[in-house]
């Protein structure tokens, strides 16, 4: 059993009910499987991103803190032993922002698959010989 590496617009896509991606499925049901490994910074930009939706009227208060709950309920831990210079070189030479960067981190330095709808964050694993998940 092998766990997945996470970034935040997989999640946010599960916690909204009007968005549907046939990856975001797929990540969602190997999470369930084998669990999933997320960076230190993923519960911040989870909850920023429900409260933008707040904010935009889609979702409300209640949702978040359901879909907050379910979150807490998976088998998702945060990996903290991240290598600040590998970041930053892979910010800098994919054109990544640092938080893209630390998910690409983990899922190098641990080896494991990268689950992302961020198209240049999938642009750098790819570059970078990490292993994706494929729908």
């Amino acid at each position: 059993m092998t766990p997945i590496v996470i970034d935040t617009s997989v999640v946010v896509c599960w916690c909204m009910a009007d968005e549907d991606h046939a990856l975001a499925d797929q990540s969602m049901e190997l999470t369930l499987e084998n669990g999933a490994v997320v960076p230190g910074i993923w519960r911040y930009e989870v909850r920023n991103a429900l409260l933008t939706n707040e904010r935009r009227g889609r979702i409300d208060a209640k949702h978040t803190r359901a879909r907050l709950t379910d979150l807490r309920e998976m088998r998702i831990s945060a990996d903290h032993d991240h290598d600040d210079r590998v970041i930053l070189n892979l910010a800098r030479t994919h054109g990544l922002s640092v938080y893209d960067a630390a998910y690409l981190e983990t899922a190098l330095r641990r080896s494991l698959p990268l689950a992302s709808l961020d198209r240049r964050l999938c642009e750098a694993a790819a570059a970078s010989g990490a292993t994706l998940v494929q729908p």
